[in-house]
């Protein structure tokens, strides 16, 4: 039987030096100093060889576990070698076929497709609500109740609306799975119903001439950054979504043109914003702080990097705004919806083309960035105006748009 001093001594002048154990177990020694464990043993007549690690990581006290395991599964007249190779086949399919493994594919596949942030939101979802539960099953075992049992561990906290998106996002990653051969069906339509039922709530906004009047001289009082003053000031003038103001960049605006002209991520549809004297007069004012790199409006501690998410809400937040019933900086399109609409009088498809929303026309087209283009001209022009007249606290008499 072999010891530890004898191992750690044993040296191969030459040629490979065997060092028998007991059992069939033994070290194979090379000249260039490798030590191997190999284990010897028949299987149905024939002779064959057992590869059970290398030394030092594995001891002889680990060697000899591992040759009596081997001769166990010999007992019970299982080839350990060809158990191996079976096991490492299973190990390698789920690997390969693992709800996480097929998700992270699904998401490397749709990344390109998709904003930053909202790649980052649902990556972030998975990683805390999803993977550490069934990330490592394959996927084919992952069942109804399985899911109804994850989702209901985010409900049980109170983030109901969050256990919703968990199954939406699992039924994603399923009929990605479908499409590539992994799986047969997708069990989350199964669940129709099976949680509690999230109430949806709109942004919250300001309709009312007045107080609009008072939150646009509140922003023309903020003492922020010039970034974040630039913004704040922006954002009711063209009312895009928050993260296409934050996401502006010099590139896609032509001043001279008075355009600005960028891909809308969410639709993957571009669209154009044609742009007001105040909202020009903004930009030009912001222009030599930020116009010699990528974005309008950069983040305070890295140029590189876009305005925070967050900004503008602390920002309204610093004015006295409650941004869960008052006003956030998504409730700037729901003001100019309104307002556009009952107090200028503009053609409800107007607005809704320059939102950015899908407006089918007679031709089918779902969206069409130069559509209404003249209309939307004098819409922004006359939208500012009157955004003017709010914050100057003049009387605003209701017109009627061309058209």
């Amino acid at each position: 039987m072999l010891t530890d001093t004898a191992i750690r001594n044993a040296k191969a002048a030459g040629k490979n030096l065997k060092l028998a154990d007991e059992k069939g177990l033994f070290l194979l020694v090379t000249p260039s100093g490798g030590k191997w464990w190999r284990l010897n043993y028949r299987f149905e007549g024939k002779q064959k060889t057992l590869s059970l690690g290398i030394y030092p990581e594995v001891g002889l006290k680990d060697a000899r576990e591992r040759r009596d395991a081997a001769r166990k599964l010999l007992a019970n007249g299982v080839d350990p070698g060809e158990h191996r190779k079976a096991t490492k086949a299973v190990k390698q399919e789920l690997a390969t076929n693992s709800f996480e493994t097929i998700a992270r594919e699904w998401l490397a596949k749709e990344k390109p497709g998709w904003a930053d942030t909202h790649y980052s939101k649902i990556l972030l979802r998975l990683e805390n609500d999803v993977f550490p539960w069934i990330g490592k099953m394959p996927i084919t075992a992952v069942t109804a109740p399985v899911l109804l049992d994850m989702a209901r561990r985010v409900e049980g906290r109170g983030a109901h609306d969050t256990a919703h998106r968990v199954l939406q996002n699992c039924g994603q990653v399923f009929r990605y799975a479908i499409a590539t051969g992994r799986a047969e069906r997708n069990p989350t339509p199964d669940l129709r119903g099976a949680l509690t039922a999230v109430r949806q709530s709109h942004f919250p906004t300001l309709t009312d001439p007045i107080k609009v009047g008072e939150l646009l001289r509140a922003i023309d009082g903020f003492r922020g950054t010039l970034v974040v003053q630039c913004a704040l000031k922006l954002a009711p003038l063209v009312f895009t979504r928050p993260g296409e103001l934050r996401m502006a960049r010099w590139a896609d605006i032509d001043l001279s043109r008075a355009r600005w002209s960028y891909h809308v991520s969410k639709t993957k549809t571009d669209h154009v914003v044609p742009l007001s004297r105040q909202a020009v007069a903004i930009l030009k004012e912001i222009q030599p702080l930020t116009g010699h790199g990528e974005y309008v409006f950069p983040g305070a501690r890295d140029h590189a990097r876009p305005l925070s998410p967050a900004a503008v809400g602390a920002a309204l937040q610093r004015m006295g705004y409650d941004t869960k019933t008052e006003i956030t900086g998504h409730g700037f399109r729901a003001m100019a919806r309104t307002l556009l609409a009952e107090r200028l009088k503009f053609d409800p498809q107007i607005i809704e083309h320059q939102l950015a929303h899908r407006v089918p026309d007679a031709l089918g087209t779902a969206y069409n960035r130069s559509k209404f283009i003249d209309d939307r001209v004098a819409m922004m022009q006359a939208w500012a105006d009157y955004l003017d007249e709010l914050k100057a606290g003049a009387q605003v008499i209701p017109m009627t748009a061309k058209g």
